[in-house]
């Protein structure tokens, strides 16, 4: 059984409209001593987050009302989940999509189908790299870990502007609509930045930019 260090069982949030999927990988995920809540899509698991906060969050991309990226943007805004590991499975297997996936916010993404193991293997491996970084922040007196980037990035005109709009909470949608661009051209920046920096998210990339005055 995978538990906390506190002895109870780390708590996923596993949002799917499929039925069937959820039914098997939440019995495949308690079978390994996960507690697991679900949602059928993006605004269902808003509701569910207004009462818990998990240990993770496994996410799919297509969903009726709200989908996988525009749930994602909402947690990455919210300070007190915007910590949240979040994998997401897709059926989409493509580069854009996966680019896609990441810059949006999520730590993980995995294409269907996809093996149980895999998925259990995923998810210890997101959980054990936020237990990290949690013990590091308590080591440095509750400060957020380091941001480690090269120290020689340099950003585009243009990926400055994008950044400031990031570290402002703003989703690629909004950005768009300001920059007068389409949301791909902003995911292109930001995946561009994710690459410069070598950071995993928008979370990071805001913090960077904030703490290196560039916001």
């Amino acid at each position: 059984m995978k538990e906390s260090t506190n002895g109870d069982p780390k708590k996923l949030l596993l949002i799917d409209d499929d039925p069937n999927l959820i039914l098997l990988v939440r019995d495949y995920l308690e079978f390994r001593g996960y507690e697991v809540v679900t949602a059928g899509n993006g605004r269902e698991a808003l509701d569910v987050l207004g009462g818990l906060v998990p240990d993770m969050i496994i996410c799919d991309v297509m969903m009726p009302e709200m989908d996988g990226y525009a749930f994602v943007e909402k947690v990455r805004q919210d300070p007190g989940k915007s910590w949240i590991p979040i994998l997401f499975l897709s059926a989409k297997g493509q580069s854009q999509d996966r680019v896609k996936g990441l810059t949006t916010g999520a730590d993980v993404y995995m294409v269907k189908p996809f093996e149980p193991e895999e998925l259990v293997a995923q998810v210890e491996s997101s959980l054990k790299q936020a237990s990290r970084l949690i013990q590091h922040q308590n080591k440095a007196g509750g400060g957020a870990p380091t941001i480690q980037v090269p120290f020689d990035v340099e950003l585009t005109p243009t990926e400055l502007k994008v950044v400031q709009f990031v570290a402002r909470g703003m989703a690629n949608r909004e950005i768009a609509e300001e920059l007068k661009v389409s949301q791909r051209t902003i995911e292109s920046h930001v995946s561009n930045m994710l690459g410069k920096t070598g950071l995993h998210n928008r979370t990071e990339l805001a913090r960077w930019a904030m703490e290196n005055n560039k916001a």
